[in-house]
């Protein structure tokens, strides 16, 4: 189970590499794009993202690190609200925080997202896509088809559910993460006649680079005593800061600094979990706006991290519960079938280095249906620490995760 990164306040949806939208050759150039979402919409899902990471952390082992999308999550909820109806659809939307908004103008702030948020910033790689899978013969409703494609710009395949099947479904998610995420079913079983799926892909250069000739071993002070030893990047700039009694921050950017990293590292002897489990949407505005340009020193460890967790348990602490019983109300995806969310599943895949950060994460929705000195601070993350990955225009939150146990090779 592993890890966490960075924000800029939080709008929370999935990602992928792009829908055929990645710039693998980002053009040279120091433009930005604005994402613009409307404010309240904005503001909802940031709090839903940490709400998202308080659950899940009550829901794992506290020795495990953890990383997850709470955009991917976001936008997968979001095609699944749009095929659920009555009390299934607003428990949906209450644990989105979203009740108050249309699906109209929902759906609109979805497609802005898949649209714009890979061009955001010409020097980064990211992509965003979606997929809907249906058994050959299973109905559809058509309606339904329409919104996946116009306001998720989604891949729509029906096949037979055999081995060739996950192969495809599998190679799509590995193809929609430039390779990271290779597999995402081990197989279809009978019972199964639909998955959605959300694709987000991160790619992005240390605005600030690490010098790799000044990464060294170094101990990194595990949580419940003793240390390992990993590779220590290591780099002097002026970043943005900011610090409190339970953690000091650090904000990396990447590239045209559209897109950035938050560093959280504990104080004295508040823990990583102490901190994030008291972080919110308000903490993270005030952290945000508190924070001022400074040069300091930043040790970041290398290295790289895969994770699973099937969220079914921590979205039923959310309120989403009916859509995982027999009394599911998805008639808007078909009217006729007894249809029942079996699971939904985050894989991610964090890679942190000199160069920079990779990032992607591939959440699945499979559908049964029933019968230093004092003028040069140092950000050292010597000990289990937090991180968000976010969008600085949009308050969007990617990534967020923690750190316990780096593995650096």
């Amino acid at each position: 189970m592993k890890i966490f990164t960075q924000l800029a306040s939080v709008l929370f949806f999935t990602v992928l590499i792009l829908l055929g939208c990645t710039n693998e050759n980002p053009t040279p150039s120091n433009e930005i794009n604005p994402v613009e979402i409307p404010a309240g919409i904005a503001d909802r899902t940031t709090s839903f993202a940490f709400n998202f990471l308080h659950t899940l952390q009550q829901t794992q082992p506290s020795q495990d690190n953890l990383f997850v999308s709470p955009l991917s999550l976001n936008i997968a909820l979001g095609m699944l609200l749009n095929g659920a109806e009555k009390e299934t659809a607003a428990e949906i939307l209450k644990t989105l925080q979203l009740e108050s908004i249309s699906i109209s103008d929902l759906n609109k702030t979805y497609n802005t997202l898949v649209n714009d948020l890979p061009v955001a910033d010409p020097k980064v790689s990211l992509g965003l896509a979606n997929s809907m899978w249906y058994k050959s013969g299973f109905e559809v409703e058509k309606d339904f088809q329409n919104i996946l494609k116009t306001s998720f710009n989604s891949d729509i395949t029906g096949l037979p559910f055999d081995n060739a099947a996950k192969d495809k479904i599998n190679r799509w998610a590995s193809d929609k993460t430039n390779g990271k995420i290779k597999k995402v079913l081990d197989d279809i079983d009978p019972n199964k006649v639909m998955f959605l799926l959300n694709a987000l892909y991160f790619k992005g250069d240390w605005k600030a680079k690490f010098d790799a000739k000044m990464t060294v071993d170094a101990p990194f002070n595990l949580e419940k005593g003793g240390s390992k030893t990993v590779k220590m990047m290591n780099v002097k700039s002026v970043f943005r800061v900011a610090s409190n009694n339970k953690y000091d921050a650090v904000q990396l950017p990447y590239s045209n600094g559209q897109f950035s990293m938050t560093l959280l590292i504990p104080k004295g002897t508040n823990s990583i979990d102490q901190v994030l489990s008291n972080f919110s949407d308000a903490s993270w505005k005030e952290l945000s706006n508190g924070m001022y340009e400074r040069t300091v020193k930043v040790g970041l460890p290398r290295f790289k991290l895969d994770y699973s967790i099937k969220l079914n348990t921590t979205l039923e602490r959310m309120g989403i519960k009916k859509v995982f019983t027999d009394s599911a109300e998805l008639g808007k995806i078909n009217k006729t079938a007894n249809l029942v969310v079996d699971f939904v599943k985050q894989d991610t895949y964090l890679g942190i280095d000199e160069q920079g950060t990779e990032a992607a994460a591939v959440t699945s929705i499979g559908f049964d249906v029933t019968s230093v000195s004092p003028d040069e601070p140092k950000f050292v993350c010597d000990r289990p620490f937090g991180l968000i990955i976010s969008e600085r225009t949009s308050n969007t939150v990617l990534f967020i995760g923690r750190i316990k146990n780096p593995d650096s090779k």
